[in-house]
């Protein structure tokens, strides 16, 4: 068995296309069991951290990294993990994420969220052919007959596709629906959609930098028995560049914490109503570190406070 530490070095010095098995490599170090939360409506359990597909993920999708996102895929499987957040606006981050999965026969240990992005107003024909069409093209890309969960993105014309998504559900096509918004002028909006209807999930942005959703949106998904899927759990590059340069504190080497990714993944995940954060990226040593939050001890409330504050002097 080799350390994590040296097993990240060695995913720096390989080449994309090498094959690995991170769980082999430093399972010994893994500090108790992989920590899982249920989704209220149904009592399945996730995972708490998982794989976004914005961002670097896009990115990658969109050039000539697709060995890299399969080695992305790997890790995230090997370390337990599940969740895979992805959307039709993500450039080639759904299609290409559907070809691997299949490819590398995981789809089965995928828990598939994607969305559905089609913000027409006024729920005209055209605008829910175009809904649909997206929807069937989203089927298409997983190659599955159900896909556990689509979200209206941001909200878009909710009288148009949230029913949609309702047909959806009981038809057995989708086993979840929810909505996601990570705009401030909607979180309103948000909270009246989460009290209205009978939503399975909601995606947000939360970190420990941007914690307003601890004020009335995570309780009310708490009251409500909703999930929640966290975006932009790093602050999209907030974090990283506030902490570069700075060692992570000592102090919280009882958590397991051994980077600063695993420092603002546990404190997101330490909230009670938060299911999973999916922080997106295209590299596996980092979903290697990533996974590494969803083992160990959490944060408790005076610890959270801690960690909040040591960011806030930085």
């Amino acid at each position: 068995m080799i350390s994590r530490r040296d097993y990240l070095k060695l995913c720096m010095a390989a080449g994309t296309g090498a094959m690995f098995r991170p769980s082999l490599l430093w399972a010994d170090e893994q500090p108790g069991a992989l920590i899982t939360r249920p989704i209220p409506s149904s009592g399945q359990q996730l995972p708490v951290v998982g794989l976004g597909s914005s961002a670097t993920f896009s990115s990658a999708a969109s050039g000539a990294d697709i060995d890299a996102l399969k080695q992305v895929f790997r890790a995230l499987v090997e370390q337990g993990g599940a969740v895979f957040d992805t959307a039709p606006s993500y450039g080639e981050s759904e299609a290409v994420a559907g070809r691997i999965v299949n490819e590398l026969n995981i789809s089965d240990k995928v828990f598939w969220a994607t969305k559905l992005n089609v913000a027409g107003f006024g729920g005209g024909k055209a605008d829910i052919e175009q809904a649909k069409a997206q929807i069937e093209a989203s089927f298409k890309a997983i190659d599955k007959p159900v896909i556990d969960l689509i979200q209206v993105h941001n909200l878009g014309d909710l009288p148009t596709q949230l029913p949609l998504l309702k047909a959806l559900r009981d038809e057995k096509r989708i086993r979840y629906m929810g909505v996601t918004t990570t705009f401030p002028r909607q979180y309103d909006q948000l909270e009246n959609v989460m009290r209205d209807e009978p939503l399975d999930f909601i995606g947000v942005d939360y970190a420990i930098d941007n914690r307003v959703m601890e004020e009335r949106i995570l309780p009310l998904a708490a009251d409500r028995g909703i999930a929640v899927l966290v975006y932009a759990p790093f602050g999209r590059n907030r974090l990283w560049s506030l902490v570069k340069g700075h060692e992570v504190p000592d102090w919280v080497a009882e958590l397991g914490i051994r980077s600063w990714g695993q420092f603002f993944l546990k404190f997101v995940i330490s909230h009670p109503a938060v299911t999973c954060a999916t922080p997106a990226t295209s590299r596996a040593r980092n979903m290697v570190d990533n996974m590494g939050a969803a083992f160990g001890d959490l944060p408790d409330t005076g610890m959270r406070n801690r960690m909040a504050q040591y960011i806030e002097s930085l």
